[in-house]
């Protein structure tokens, strides 16, 4: 799926993967920041259980960019790579005397985001207003805020609504 603050960005998610989130993270870590090619060598001679399902999500991710984006797969490096714990599957082993012994089987969530560099993701924003052009935003439209008596620009009451530029989320 396309991310939807950046069109240059895919990612894939493989959930429910029967590992530990430790053996994962272990490998996550090797190839975060990496490029596409250099991270399939990485992963083809680590000898840790956990390559084959990491390398299943990124090829994944990097099939979601050739078909999404068109992108070629020499121009993608992963931007973002997570493992998340999932439900912890719980099973009873017997044991000596009619007793029995609970054993937890963990799993996580691999998501990969591939970033495309060869997309160029340019947006034209002006610091200053330009002459020329008149548009409707130009006239501030008040708009009165609930329990108090002040007005507002619209562009304010966006600000102030999404929690502005400290919102902790």
């Amino acid at each position: 799926m396309i991310r939807k603050e950046n069109k240059t960005e895919v990612s894939a998610l493989g959930q429910h993967i029967s590992m530990s989130v430790h053996k994962a993270r272990r490998v996550i870590d090797q190839i975060r920041g990496r490029s596409y090619e250099e991270t399939l060598m990485i992963l083809d001679l680590m000898p840790y259980r956990a390559c084959y399902p990491i390398f299943q999500v990124v090829y994944s991710a990097a099939a979601n960019a050739s078909s999404l984006l068109g992108s070629n797969e020499a121009d993608l490096f992963i931007s973002k790579a997570e493992v998340n714990e999932g439900t912890t599957l719980k099973r009873l082993k017997l044991r000596a005397r009619g007793r029995s012994y609970r054993i937890k089987k963990p799993t996580c969530h691999i998501m990969i985001v591939m970033k495309d560099i060869s997309i160029n993701e340019y947006e034209e924003t002006f610091w200053f207003k330009p002459e020329n052009s008149f548009e409707s935003s130009s006239i501030q439209e008040l708009k009165k805020t609930k329990g108090k008596n002040q007005y507002k620009t619209k562009e304010e009451h966006e600000i102030s609504k999404n929690g502005g530029a400290w919102d902790k989320k």
